[in-house]
């Protein structure tokens, strides 16, 4: 730890800028195709699609460092995505990876998608590493460590909510049934899924899809298999608030937000 470093509750607000890529060391870097399946109807890839190939990422980056024995279980507590200018069907897009801040048990990673025509999504997610064991966070190797600390000085992240909002009395609800296909090894509903909803949302509200937009999620507790699943949505102008809930109790927050 840094002598006199103040703890930092995150690195992206709600409404703040993305940390630019430093200058030097190592980080991640892969290149992919953007497929059909990754697109809504107008060719653009999709958030949901965005939060799988940040999973994929996560696990490639881990693997890569020869750390997933040690390192391989992570969750996505907070997930941020800035959609800047459109990534389309076909494109090969570049993907790159590295650590904005840290503590002993969970990071913010930052990832860029590029390509050559000019689209960029930018996103920033907060990981906890669990023991596979003991269903706990555990903490970060000093293996792992080493290659975060390459990127960042901040190593005294703590978590603070970006939306500390509960249900809108105004917020409209909707059932959501859930499908096998949406439950992963973990036995909840997957992250990406969530995405899938706000995509569905926004094919409603084209003003704020056409227009560079933040998609902010927090998970704050996971979705069984079987669970009764209610959304409930509030739509502005440039804003849409969304609320998942089970037997009156929510599990996840999230909004998204017009961006100049």
């Amino acid at each position: 730890m840094t002598a006199g470093q103040q703890p930092i509750d995150e690195v992206v607000g709600v409404d703040g800028p993305m940390q630019p890529l430093p200058g030097t060391g190592p980080g991640y870097r892969r290149t992919r195709s953007v497929r059909t399946g990754d697109c809504d109807r107008d060719e653009r890839l999709r958030l949901d699609a965005v939060a799988r190939y940040l999973q994929d990422a996560a696990t490639d980056h881990i693997d890569e460092l020869g750390l997933t024995a040690t390192d391989g279980v992570w969750v996505v507590r907070r997930t941020v995505i800035d959609a800047v200018a459109p990534i389309r069907r076909g494109a090969t897009i570049e993907l790159r990876r590295w650590c904005s801040a840290m503590s002993t048990r969970w990071a913010t990673m930052r990832a860029d998608l590029t390509d050559e025509a000019g689209g960029r999504i930018e996103t920033e997610a907060f990981w906890i590493k669990f023991d596979p064991d003991t269903g706990m966070p555990a903490r970060i190797s000093e293996e792992l460590e080493a290659d975060l600390v390459a990127h960042t000085r901040q190593n005294r992240l703590r978590w603070r909510a970006l939306l500390p909002d509960p249900v809108s009395e105004g917020a409209t609800t909707e059932h959501f049934p859930l499908r096998s296909t949406d439950i992963d090894m973990m036995q909840h509903l997957n992250n990406a899924v969530y995405l899938e909803v706000i995509e569905g949302l926004l094919a409603r509200t084209p003003a704020l899809r056409d227009r560079p937009h933040r998609a902010v999620i927090e998970y704050l507790k996971p979705i069984a298999p079987d669970a009764q699943v209610q959304i409930a949505v509030e739509t502005g102008a440039d804003r849409i608030g969304v609320w998942f809930v089970v037997d009156g109790v929510e599990h996840a927050r999230a909004a998204v937000l017009a961006r100049d």
